[in-house]
């Protein structure tokens, strides 16, 4: 008996809290919608660049310690085939190198250079598009806040004496449910920006790090 109330005022809770989302969105307007859309198209591209950036990703000083002791046992081809198994981006620049180990200095840089120049901007894809929809996102918000109110103070202008106090509501009601929803979406999209930059940074710092050590590395092989 104690165990069926339970489970009916369970579903009278959630069926409650549906309702009062169902509400939220009536009463927020057309601008609920777009802010949804705007919202959702941003976490999307967060998800495949989280997906991407751990893909790219790798443990930069364990892989060049591996790729290290390939060099100094003279088994270039060994450490081609550890970055050959892998598509992060620091093995992909680090094999360009690899491939000219033989030749001068300058040319094993100039390889390495090309590859980063090629790999970076597959790093870096897209991330500026979550400032902008976090701005977008924002706006929004605004946008339906001033149009909450237009129509508020316009209704209650031509409204029965009645009536202002329950139109002066519902026009406000609009006007806080799109700067709520806005300010979310805006928000969380940041946060996440944050941390997908700072992402796409560290396997950036890692290339650049690893790079100049295995050209050094090289030429004092090349040198021996």
């Amino acid at each position: 008996m104690n165990e069926s109330l339970v489970n009916q005022t369970e579903a009278l809770t959630a069926s409650g809290m549906l309702n009062q989302i169902v509400n939220f969105f009536e009463q927020g307007g057309l601008f609920m919608g777009i802010i949804l859309l705007v919202w959702g198209v941003g976490l999307a591209i967060c998800l495949e660049r989280f997906s991407k950036l751990k893909k790219l990703d790798v443990n930069g000083a364990s892989f060049m310690n591996e790729i290290q002791r390939y060099v100094l046992s003279n088994d270039i081809q060994g450490a081609i085939r550890v970055c050959s198994g892998t598509v992060a981006a620091l093995p992909k620049v680090l094999k360009s190198g690899l491939k000219r180990s033989k030749q001068s200095t300058e040319q094993i840089q100039n390889a390495v250079d090309a590859t980063t120049l090629e790999v970076i901007p597959k790093v870096e894809s897209r991330l500026n598009y979550l400032q902008l929809i976090a701005n977008v996102s924002t706006l929004f918000g605004l946008l339906g806040t001033i149009q909450g109110l237009i129509s508020s103070f316009a209704a209650v202008a031509a409204a029965d004496p009645t009536q202002k106090a329950e139109m002066l509501a519902n026009g406000i009601a609009k006007a806080m449910n799109t700067t709520f929803l806005g300010l979310c979406s805006a928000i969380s999209i940041m946060i996440l920006h944050s941390i997908l930059t700072a992402k796409a940074e560290k396997i950036i710092n890692s290339i650049d790090e690893y790079s100049v050590k295995l050209i050094d590395l090289l030429g004092v092989k090349s040198s021996d």
